[in-house]
């Protein structure tokens, strides 16, 4: 029997991610996740918000891990996870309401990051709620030792990845119509962006 991945970090922020996604996500809706993970928020979030149908969605290899923590939480809000790449041309869907992704953007190299914007240009209704949570820069600075560390490391394996720039992110959302209305500070020196579709 293969074992459910885990990650310590979505056990740490799932509930300060919730008491902030519940008050914008808060009227019935279908939630997207883009980069599901491991697939414990997606399970978390639709627990606690059963007024949400969410869709967790990944790259290929991590939907099997995916689907084992679906399985197991039987929530009928919580559909099958759908394999997404956000460079895919065609996305497994026709709209999107809303939007919710963590720790994705430093991921992403910068290409990537432009085409994940021009796809939800897309696919995002209007006025669509966007929830973007992770690291940022500000002033092109770091906000703390363990950011600067983190942001070695990601780009130790991957020097396309790491920590994004505050102002960058705006500039590129902006630039695709979306406005942002929070930017809140969260634990262990991460933030979560609220975004609106115009």
């Amino acid at each position: 029997m293969p074992h459910k991945p885990f990650s310590q970090a979505c056990e740490n922020n799932k509930d300060p991610i919730l008491q902030v996604i519940r008050t914008t996500f808060c009227r019935p809706t279908t939630v997207w996740e883009i980069g599901s993970g491991t697939g414990q928020h997606a399970c978390y979030f639709s627990a606690h918000l059963p007024h949400l149908e969410w869709q967790p969605t990944d790259r290929s290899e991590n939907i099997p891990g995916i689907r084992l923590w679906q399985e197991q939480a039987k929530l009928a809000n919580l559909k099958p996870p759908l394999s997404l790449d956000v460079t895919d041309a065609v996305w497994p869907c026709s709209a999107i309401d809303a939007l919710f992704t963590a720790n994705t953007l430093h991921i992403m190299s910068w290409d990537e990051l432009q085409i994940f914007f021009d796809r939800l240009t897309k696919h995002l209704s209007p006025k669509a709620f966007i929830c973007i949570y992770g690291p940022f820069n500000y002033n092109g600075a770091y906000t703390s030792d363990s950011n600067a560390s983190f942001d070695q490391w990601l780009k130790s394996r991957n020097s396309s990845s790491g920590i994004r720039n505050f102002e960058d992110i705006m500039a590129l959302s902006t630039s695709r119509g979306f406005s942002l209305l929070n930017d809140m500070a969260m634990p262990a020196n991460n933030r979560l962006l609220v975004l609106q579709n115009s």
